[in-house]
């Protein structure tokens, strides 16, 4: 029993234990409860405003929680500044994608890698170049100048040379075409299989819940609901706010 329980352990890689956060005197997260095991796709569905992207935010510190304590790798990482977070091989995807649009493809990857100081980051720009084609053809591109399908490709690149065990994808689809929709949640499914565990924010909760292995609705900065995600998908409460 006692090495039952020591392997549950061994396999969570992210705990949220009852998280809150403000902004101001508004609460935007209410004692978020949420796990996450090695090598799993678990998504976070909800609409607009319902706290998503601040629950990506308080795990990698952009902002502050007001209590509780995010555990990663069995550490407590609630107070640690951003930076450290990167280094303990977390990384962070942003809503939006942030990059550095008057700097090249490859200057981007290049940031991606900050923290490392090892010989092979240009054996893993390589990587990123072999995952996404496209970006070895604009490697010397602006990357303002790119589309919006390729600047989600180099946001995820990006955040893919610091190593991350845990990836944080928020709304990796918006704003993008559904055939590079397609491509971009091909890419997770391939990143998955190379290892990489991924929480993923994703309004389009239809495509996310049949890419991940479990999911949590959330709503009005509460989790409402959580599961499998083939038993979510199927759900008449999901189907009725999120799915059409």
């Amino acid at each position: 029993m006692i090495n039952q329980q020591k392997k549950l352990i061994d396999e969570i890689i992210l705990e949220l234990q009852e998280i809150n956060v403000n902004y101001g005197a508004i609460q935007a997260l209410k004692k978020i409860n949420l796990t996450i095991k090695k090598g799993e796709v678990v998504t976070l569905i909800g609409a607009n405003g319902a706290g998503k992207t601040t629950t990506l935010r308080a795990i990698s510190q952009i902002v502050k929680s007001k209590s509780g304590n995010i555990i990663y790798s069995g550490r407590n990482i609630t107070h640690r500044p951003p930076h450290e977070i990167v280094k303990l091989g977390l990384a962070h995807c942003p809503e939006g994608r942030r990059i550095l649009a008057k700097q090249t493809v490859l200057d981007n990857l290049l940031l991606g890698a900050y923290i490392r100081s090892d010989q092979e980051i240009k054996s893993d720009i390589q990587k990123q170049f072999d995952l996404f084609p496209r970006l070895a053809q604009r490697r010397n591109q602006l990357s303002g100048t790119l589309s919006g399908g390729e600047q989600q490709m180099l946001a995820i690149a990006r955040a893919l040379m610091s190593r991350p065990k845990l990836l944080l994808l928020d709304e990796p689809s918006l704003g993008l075409a559904p055939t590079i929709v397609k491509e971009i949640f091909a890419i997770i499914q391939n990143l998955r299989a190379t290892g990489v565990t991924i929480l993923l924010v994703e309004q389009n909760a239809n495509l996310a819940l049949q890419i991940a292995d479990r999911g949590y609705v959330l709503d009005a900065g509460s989790i409402t609901l959580s599961g499998i995600a083939s038993d979510l998908i199927k759900d008449e409460r999901v189907k009725q706010a999120y799915l059409g």
